[in-house]
């Protein structure tokens, strides 16, 4: 407890307690209802009564006024204020107790702020990425590996037993359509030389030429089921096909920092998995045949029938799934398993999630398919099969090469700036795709997204830089102290004074840096990063305003020592911030 009676950032908890004494209902039921107002001026939190008109048989602007005068009566020495506006109570914090509490819990928690442990003792499987064997890791991959890269760093910091899994597109018909197109028209030479390359421009040539002759079509699924029996040749060419296209999706997975638990293809659950699957649908008479392939008819839940067999007994993408589901309870006994893919797809997992349901796993509920929408670029949608696609390695080396060019024009003297411009310049392209709702297109622009002004990741990376500049310059040469150690040191003692930061601009940027912990947890439970990275613009935009209004190095001591302290809070979320978002938070730029 500190001198106001409060303990760190229980600010709900208090409030609930005050509001309790003073309704008599339940502090739990009270404090899921306490809300933080969109403006400050609006009060710190705010108490909505409309719930309660019924218990107390009163009008709520009747409940809020009698609750306002009620506590301003008898008020905690924490509380600043309470004011009934309409149905509501909002509540002004006591300024000094507000900025001792946020400091001491950001500089004393450092990198865990914000880590609440709920998710202990919870299993969470995170699919992600998923790009397609023989086929270039295009920007169609881009947005499921920034996305669900994001809500895996998110549950892994709220403390959930997180597995990641990269689930590769390593099988199915267009195996079929490769083998045929290099044993026609390919050689080895080539294939290793030019890699994926090379395996794209034979798959192109696969439509040209089928287009004018369809017999190729059948060759091609004869192979499909030639690899479905096990037979040598055709798996040795898949296999290598596979080798060649890890190389390059290795290279970018290594500058984008993305590692998983788990990487396993399509291919793995070829044989009796799958064949489990359409015994179970069978003895549960759902598997039904139609033209000759077998089918889950669901029309009763307004969706096509799923396909499960081909009627050449071949299988599909929904089989495998379905497959790979079952797999993944077995083995990791998930509380959640999320799929990270663009809406496009959305029917095709609300079918075979529906099937799960009905084969009656009791864990079909968490099954959840987490949509996102498609970059906008002036040639619309791509597509491998017209050879038009956009290389990720591609756009991040285009990210660092502009990025480079800002930095030569803006601090041509900076060390390492080719590293910097690697960190800024993929970092902007991932800020670009998680600062809207994930549900919505992300319209590609060079320009907007590489500005180091404006809502972007540059500019929250160059606040973060700016802050540990300032907190350097405090240092004498010889000090080996780091920033975390610093932050505390500048709260420790009696030296320390928080009404020094009482002013609108500092308590706006702690007001901010408060609500952190809840934006994360936000962010986890409704699927959106966006609400982490709007969140990390407000800090930086609120602490770049305290920054060109009041000074900070060149004051007394006193003023010194608590806008440092405020400094070191706010590297500290930037830094935590933009971690989570699987961006990089350079030191200087």
């Amino acid at each position: 407890m500190d001198e106001y009676g409060i303990k760190r950032l229980d600010f709900t908890k208090s409030l609930a307690e005050v509001l309790s004494t003073h309704t008599k209902l339940p502090k739990a039921e009270l404090e899921i209802s306490i809300e933080t107002p969109p403006d400050s001026k609006l009060g710190h939190f705010a108490f909505p009564c409309y719930g309660l008109a019924k218990k107390l048989k009163k009008s709520p602007p009747a409940i809020a006024s009698e609750l306002a005068e009620k506590i301003e009566a008898n008020r905690p020495s924490w509380l600043g204020e309470a004011r009934s506006t309409g149905p509501y109570v909002n509540f002004f914090l006591n300024r000094t107790a507000f900025v001792n509490a946020v400091l001491f819990e950001v500089l004393d928690a450092g990198p865990e702020y914000g880590a609440n442990g709920k998710g202990e003792g919870q299993s969470i499987v995170v699919e992600y990425s998923s790009p397609n064997i023989a086929k270039h890791f295009h920007i169609g991959h881009l947005g499921t590996t920034i996305i669900g890269k994001t809500l895996d760093n998110i549950y892994r910091f709220l403390g959930y037993d997180v597995t990641s899994i990269n689930h590769l597109g390593d099988w199915g018909t267009q195996f079929g359509k490769l083998i045929t197109a290099y044993l026609k028209w390919g050689n080895e030479d080539e294939v290793n030389k030019k890699e994926i390359s090379e395996l794209v421009r034979l798959y192109v040539k696969f439509h040209e030429e089928a287009d004018k002759d369809p017999s190729l079509n059948d060759e091609a699924r004869s192979w499909v089921i030639k690899m479905q029996d096990g037979d040598e040749e055709s798996l040795r060419i898949w296999q290598w096909f596979c080798e060649l296209s890890m190389y390059e999706f290795e290279r970018v997975y290594d500058r984008l920092d993305i590692s998983f638990d788990l990487v396993r293809g399509e291919s793995y659950y070829n044989g009796k998995m799958m064949e489990d699957v359409a015994e179970t649908l069978d003895k549960k008479g759902l598997l039904k045949e139609s033209e000759g392939a077998k089918i889950v008819d669901l029309e009763a839940f307004n969706m096509p029938p799923s396909l499960i067999l081909r009627s050449d007994g071949g299988t599909l993408y929904t089989t495998r799934d379905i497959a790979a589901a079952i797999d993944r309870y077995k083995t990791f006994k998930f509380d959640k398993c999320l799929y990270v893919t663009g809406n496009e797809q959305s029917l095709h997992f609300a079918q075979w999630m529906k099937v799960v349901e009905l084969m009656g796993y009791p864990w079909a509920g968490g099954l959840e398919h987490i949509p996102y929408g498609m970059y906008l670029f002036e040639k619309g949608k791509m597509s491998t099969r017209r050879g038009d696609v956009i290389k990720v390695e591609d756009l991040l080396d285009e990210a660092v090469s502009k990025t480079l060019e800002i930095i030569n024009e803006k601090n041509p003297d900076l060390n390492n700036k080719e590293r910097v411009a690697e960190q800024v310049g993929i970092g902007a392209l991932k800020f670009n795709k998680l600062y809207n709702s994930r549900i919505k297109d992300t319209v590609f622009d060079w320009d907007r997204m590489l500005s180091f002004d404006g809502e972007t990741g540059p500019y929250v990376q160059y606040t973060h830089a700016r802050a540990c500049s300032v907190l350097k310059k405090s240092l004498s040469a010889e000090s080996r102290m780091d920033f975390g150690a610093l932050g505390l040191a500048l709260i420790s003692g009696s030296s320390f004074d928080a009404d020094l930061l009482a002013d609108d601009e500092p308590f706006e940027v702690l007001r901010i840096i408060h609500d952190f912990p809840a934006k994360i947890q936000d962010a986890a439970e409704v699927y959106e990063p966006y609400i982490i990275a709007r969140h990390l613009i407000a800090l930086a935009q609120a602490y770049n305003a305290f920054y060109h209004k009041h000074q900070i190095l060149a004051e007394e001591e006193p003023v010194r020592r608590a806008r440092l302290a405020l400094t070191a809070a706010v590297r500290q979320v930037l830094k935590t911030g933009l971690g989570l978002l699987g961006i990089a938070a350079p030191v200087v730029m």
